[in-house]
C-alpha cells in the first residue's frame, strides 16, 4: 500500500471520528482535516483551499440568503397555514405532507433550493403544532435529498451517469428511467419516520408542548382571552352609518376592535380610529369576552364569518401579537387621555386592557388621565408595535422575538428564487444561479447587504470547506479506486444480491468522504467491468451505484444536512442515529428494487 494512501485513510478515519465524538465543533474538525492534508503534502496549498471556491460552498451561501429573503416577506408562513388548514395539525400528517411536497420538488429542482424554501415553513408550522422543530426539520431535509433519485435531473450525479455510461458504450437512461425506484425509496423514508421516528430523531416527539413563547407567557399572565372573531357588515346591519365609538363599543360593551377593511377588500385600518365609519360591506374583527361580544353582534345584527383569512397577521402569532407598555416618568404621554393623545390614530395599536397603580381599570379607559407607571396591554400588528418600541412615550416591556415580515416584497422574493431555479435548469451552474437570485433580492429590497450577510451560518460554510478537500485527496491519490477494487475483488463471483449490496454500500461510503459525483466517477468504471466479469448487466450497476450515492445520511456533509444542522440544534451523533436507521431503509429498498426490476 502506498504511503499516501495510508495517510488519507489515517486523515479520513480521524475526521469521521473527530465528527462522531464532537470532542471540538464539527467546523473546527473540518479545518484541522483541510490543513492536515496540506501539512502531509496530500494536496498542495491551492487543493486544500480549494473549498473556498467550490460551487457547493458559494450554493450555499447564496441559497442561505434566499431562504432568508423568503422568510422576511412571510411567504412560507402563508403556506404553512393553508397547508394546516388542509392536512390538520396532526404530526404524522403534517410530517408526511411536507416530506412529499419537498421531496417531489426536489426531482425537478436541486434539492439543496427545495430545503431552502421550505425551511422557513417548517419551523413556522413547528411553533404552530407546538412541537419541536428538530422532529420534523431532519426527515424533511433527507425527503429533499431522496427527491434527488426521482428524475435522472434531480441531482447531479444522476446528470452525470448518462455521460459515463455513453463513455463506456453503452445505452444512456431516459428522464424517467429512475422514477419508480426514487418514488419507492421516498415513500419508504415517509413511512420509516412517521412511524419509526420517535425511536432515531433526537428529541422527544411524543407531542408534548415545547416551552412557552413570550406570547403565550403575556397571555397567561394577564388572563387574556385569545379567541379573535370576524365579522360581516351585511346590509341589515344597524350600525351602517355610525362611527366606531358611536356603537359603544368601548363604553357599553368592553370589547375591542382590533381590525376593519373596507368592502372593496384592498384597505384594512389596523386599530381604527373611532371616528372612523363602518360601511356596509365593511369586515370587522373583535375581540373581548364572549359574553359581551355576543350581545354587541346581536344589537347591531353583525354576520359572522369563519373566514379568518381576510385580515393578513391579524390572530397569527408571527405577525401581530399583546405587548406589555410601560409609561415612562417624562412620557409625553402623562396627564393626557388616549382619546387626547389618539393612540390609535398615531400607531394603529388596540389598547385592550390599563392597570392603574397596580389596579386594573375596568371599563372604557378612553378618557382616563394617564400618570406615570401606567401599564397598557395592547395588541397589533408587530410592524406597528415596533414603531411604537422606537418611540419616547412608551417602553415595551415584552420582548418582541419574531421578525416583522415585509409583504410587499413578496413577489420580488418569490421572482428572485424562481429566477435562480430557472438560471440553474437552463444550464448554468447551481452557484452562479444562486448568488444571481441573492444579488436580485439584494437589489430589489428585499433585504439589505447587511442582512444578506448576516443570514450567512459560517460554521456550516467551514464545515463544508474542510471537508471538500479530503474527497479531491481520495481521488488524487487513488484511495478511492484502492478501497473500492479491494472489495470487488473479494466478491468477485458471488451470489448478485452480494454484488448489488457491496456496489450499494460502496457507493454510500464514498457518499459520506467525497462528493456524490466523484462517488458515482470512481465506481462506474469499476462495476462495469464487474458486471462484464460476472455476466451481469452493467447499465443498472452503474445507475444502482449513482441512487445510492445520494444515500448521505449518517453524516452531515451532504449540502441540505449541512443547511438543516444549524436549524435542527443536531449534533453529528444525531444524524450518526437517524441517518443510521435511514441509510440501512435505502440500501435495502434500493438494492431489493433494483434485484426484482432490472434483473
Amino acid at each position: 500500500m502506498e504511503t499516501e494512501i495510508i495517510i488519507v485513510l489515517t486523515i479520513m478515519a480521524f475526521t469521521i471520528f473527530m465528527l462522531i465524538t464532537e470532542i471540538v465543533r464539527i467546523d473546527v474538525t473540518a479545518i484541522i482535516t483541510m490543513l492536515a492534508l496540506s501539512w502531509t503534502g496530500i494536496l498542495s496549498t491551492d487543493e486544500a483551499l480549494s473549498g473556498f471556491s467550490s460551487n457547493a460552498v458559494v450554493a450555499m451561501i447564496a441559497v442561505m440568503i434566499l431562504g432568508e429573503g423568503i422568510a422576511k416577506t412571510g411567504m412560507m408562513s402563508r403556506f404553512s397555514k393553508w397547508l394546516l388548514k388542509r392536512v390538520g395539525r396532526k404530526k404524522s400528517s403534517v410530517l408526511g405532507s411536507l416530506s412529499l411536497s419537498v421531496g417531489v420538488l426536489s426531482g425537478v429542482i436541486q434539492n439543496i433550493g427545495a430545503a431552502a424554501l421550505f425551511l422557513p415553513s417548517i419551523i413556522d408550522i413547528a411553533r404552530r403544532i407546538k412541537i419541536s422543530a428538530s422532529v420534523l426539520i431532519m426527515p424533511i431535509g433527507f425527503a429533499a435529498i431522496i427527491g434527488g433519485t426521482l428524475t435522472m435531473v434531480g441531482s447531479g450525479h444522476l446528470i452525470l451517469t448518462n455521460d459515463l455510461l455513453e463513455s463506456a458504450n453503452l445505452e444512456p437512461y431516459g428522464l424517467f428511467a429512475v422514477t419508480p425506484v426514487g418514488i419507492a425509496l421516498l415513500l419508504s423514508a415517509i413511512i420509516f419516520f412517521v412511524l419509526l421516528g420517535k425511536y432515531f430523531l433526537p428529541q422527544d416527539t411524543s407531542g408534548d408542548e415545547v416551552g412557552l413563547t413570550e406570547q403565550e407567557k403575556i397571555v397567561d399572565a394577564f388572563s387574556l382571552n385569545k379567541d379573535i372573531r370576524y365579522f360581516r357588515v351585511d346590509d341589515n346591519c344597524k350600525a351602517i352609518g355610525k362611527k366606531i365609538e358611536e356603537t359603544g363599543i368601548w363604553k357599553e360593551y368592553g370589547i375591542n376592535i382590533l381590525a376593519l377593511k373596507d368592502s372593496g377588500g384592498k384597505d384594512t385600518k389596523y386599530a381604527p380610529w373611532r371616528e372612523t365609519e363602518i360601511k356596509q360591506g365593511d369586515v370587522i374583527a373583535l375581540y373581548g369576552e364572549a359574553e359581551s361580544l355576543n350581545r354587541y353582534v346581536a344589537d347591531y345584527n353583525f354576520t359572522k364569518t369563519e373566514d379568518d383569512q381576510i385580515f393578513e397577521g391579524i390572530g397569527d402569532p408571527e405577525e401581530s401579537g399583546f405587548v406589555e407598555v410601560i409609561v415612562p416618568p417624562r412620557s409625553d404621554l402623562v396627564g393626557q387621555t388616549i382619546r387626547e393623545f389618539s393612540m390609535r390614530k398615531r400607531y394603529a395599536v388596540e389598547p385592550v386592557m390599563l392597570f392603574s397603580k397596580g389596579e386594573k381599570v375596568t371599563g372604557d379607559f378612553s378618557d382616563h388621565k394617564i400618570q406615570p407607571g401606567d401599564t397598557f396591554i395592547i395588541y397589533g400588528p408587530w410592524n406597528n408595535i415596533k414603531e411604537l418600541q422606537s418611540t419616547d412615550p412608551f417602553v415595551v416591556a415584552t420582548p418582541i422575538s419574531v421578525e416583522s415580515k415585509d409583504r410587499s416584497k413578496t413577489w420580488q422574493a418569490a421572482g428572485s428564487f424562481l429566477l435562480a431555479i430557472v438560471l440553474a435548469m437552463s444550464g448554468f451552474s447551481i452557484s452562479i444561479s444562486f448568488l444571481t437570485g441573492a444579488l436580485v433580492m439584494v437589489l430589489t429590497n428585499v433585504m439589505s447587504i447587511q442582512d444578506a450577510y448576516k443570514a450567512v451560518e459560517w460554521k456550516v460554510v467551514f464545515l463544508l470547506v474542510g471537508l471538500i478537500p479530503l474527497g479531491a485527496a481520495m481521488q488524487n491519490s487513488g484511495t478511492a479506486e484502492f478501497l473500492a477494487e479491494n472489495v470487488m475483488s473479494v466478491i468477485e463471483g458471488s451470489h448478485l444480491l452480494v454484488l448489488l449490496f457491496t456496489v450499494g454500500i460502496l457507493s454510500t461510503g464514498f457518499s459520506l468522504v467525497m462528493s456524490n459525483v466523484g462517488a458515482v466517477v470512481v465506481l462506474a468504471p469499476l462495476v462495469v467491468g464487474i458486471g462484464a466479469l460476472a455476466g451481469v448487466d452493467p447499465r443498472p450497476l452503474v445507475l444502482l451505484a449513482a441512487v445510492n450515492a445520494g444515500n448521505s445520511f449518517v453524516l452531515p456533509t451532504h449540502q441540505v444536512n449541512a443547511l438543516m444542522m444549524s436549524a435542527g440544534g443536531y449534533k453529528t451523533k444525531d444524524y450518526f442515529k437517524a441517518g443510521g436507521g435511514m441509510t440501512i431503509v435505502f440500501l435495502v429498498v434500493s438494492v431489493m428494487f433494483f434485484y426484482y426490476t432490472f434483473f
